[in-house]
Formats: structure tokens, sequence, C-alpha cells
């Protein structure tokens, strides 16, 4: 997944495998509020499309993707993970607000990690973004690019003689002759890295446990004795009568409860830092050598 910044503008890019997991994190995009009109689905071609083929057609996907604010060696990459069937997911114009929205639901749907995806495409024998370079695939040296490079040398003959003649000089049929100035401008762009992902979760495990208690009992034992002795007052004799007891014991009763002892979180430390890019822009210098003066002062002295 990648990140791309141009002034207040942020675009969000990722490419996935299926089709269904590309159009599914469409589909959340939207309902999480960004605007569908922001949001892009470029299909890729087949997986199973034979090699040669690809070549042919990344060169196709290198120039579709000029539109998205990226690095050539990103936009490169993108190329080739279409023409080997990806489907490429950009979210551009995406308000600050919903970047980590957006963020979230792109790496969720299963996004692949392009860096990872690069080694095992390197591994086949891609050698990746060539810079300086026109080439349109990195497998090697003679891989077909499937570019057409034109250039004329010389005159072509009367019938359909070239504006040029061949020594660079301006012919007969024309009255000018341009050499463009081109300066290159250096464009830092940027794009987010998955440097790893911290995920924490519970899960309810039982271990037993035990716990000691006293209980108090009482117990009722009926005795008969046998005696012989006179009786008396304190005997009532000769009267219904009903003794009774009852019988007490404590039971143990069980209750459970349950108490906070920790607390985990995860939380985000956010800090900016600011990284100077160093690298080289190639312009074009203009070198004039007017010699008229010089020939028109050796025609007067021959006068």
């Amino acid at each position: 997944m990648s990140q791309y910044s141009a002034s207040a503008s942020t675009t969000l890019s990722a490419i996935f495998d299926s089709q269904h997991d590309a159009q599914r994190a469409v589909d959340r995009l939207i309902e999480a509020g960004i605007s569908r009109d922001s949001i892009s689905l470029m299909p890729g071609y087949e997986s199973d499309t034979p090699v040669a083929e690809r070549r042919e057609q990344h060169q196709g996907f290198f120039s579709a993707l000029a539109d998205f604010f990226m690095p050539d060696e990103d936009r490169y990459s993108y190329a080739e993970g279409l023409s080997r069937g990806g489907y490429l997911v950009a979210v551009s114009n995406l308000p600050a607000a919903h970047y980590d929205v957006a963020l979230h639901i792109l790496d969720d749907e299963g996004s692949i990690d392009l860096n990872e995806r690069e080694e095992s495409w390197r591994s086949e024998g891609w050698t990746g973004y060539q810079a300086g370079t026109s080439e349109a695939l990195g497998y090697g040296a003679g891989s077909t690019t499937g570019s057409t490079t034109t250039s004329s040398t010389g005159s072509f003959g009367a019938a359909g003689s070239a504006d040029y003649a061949s020594d660079n000089t301006l012919s007969s049929r024309s009255d000018e002759d341009v050499i463009p100035v081109v300066d290159e401008r250096l464009v830092v762009g940027k794009r987010d890295v998955n440097l790893g992902r911290v995920r924490v979760r519970s899960y309810i495990r039982e271990e037993g446990v035990s716990e000691n208690v006293n209980l108090h009992e009482e117990r009722v034992n009926i005795e008969r004795r046998p005696v012989d002795r006179p009786v008396s007052d304190a005997d009532i004799a000769f009267q219904d009568r009903t003794i009774e007891a009852e019988e007490h014991a404590e039971q143990a009763v069980v209750g459970k409860e349950a108490r906070v002892t920790e607390e985990i979180a995860l939380r985000k430390d956010v800090s900016d830092r600011q990284e100077t890019i160093n690298d080289t822009v190639r312009k074009t210098e203009v070198e004039i050598e007017d010699d008229r003066d010089a020939l028109d002062r050796q025609s007067i002295n021959r006068r």
C-alpha cells in the first residue's frame, strides 16, 4: 500500500490479488463516507497470461498510471502487479479525517505487501525499475518492451526527402529548426510502508481453584438410659408430653465476583520528521556558435 501527497492532496493506493477483495474494499470506502468519484478501481489482466504477453501489456499499464502522483519506481511496480492479474484501488483527494479509516479498510480487505511481492518477482527474473531507461519491463537485457522508437538519419531522396539534411543544417524547404530546452524537476512523493502490526487478543481460560471454609453442624442424638428410683415431683408422671430438638448444619454457598486487575491499551505515538532527498536532475544546456562576423570580415578583406 502506498501514500502519495501533492500540496494538500493525498492519494492512497493498494493492489489486490482478487477482484472480490478489491470491490469489497471499494464498497467499504463508500460506506465510510468517501466520495465515489475519488475512488478508482483498475483491473489487470488474467493471472494466467503468458509472460511474453505480460511484457507487451506492462507499458500500457505504466502509461495508464501516469495520472497518479507517485514515483516512477512505484508506478512501475504497480504496472507489474496489474500485468500479473492484480486489481489496483486508489483513493485520491483524500481528506485527513478519512485517512486512517481508508488505510484500515485497504489493509483489512487483504491488500498485498508490495515490498514482499517485489522480492518474489525478482526471484523469477524481474529486475524492477531501471532509472533513466525507456525499458518497459525489467526482465534483463534484451527483453521485449512493447515501446516503439522512431529515428531518421540522412536524406530520403527526392520523392520523399526530409526537411532536415544529414548534416543537421536547415534544408531549402524549411525556414526554422528547433532544439527543445528541457529541465527536469524533482518531484518528491510519499508512500505508506507497513512496518508491522501489534495485535492484542483476549480469550477466556478456566482454571481450577480451591478455598477452605469452616462449617458448623448440630446433630440430635437419642439416648435411652435404664434407671431405678422413686418418682419425684420433677418427673411430672402420668402426663402426655412431647420434647423435640432440631438439627442444623452450615452449607458452603459459592459465588463469583469479577474484578478488573489490569488494563492493556494500544496507543499510537505520531510524529513528523523532515528528510532531505538528494538526487540529480537533467537540464539541456545550449551552446551557440556564431561565426557570421568572421565570414563577413573575410569577404570584405578579399574585396
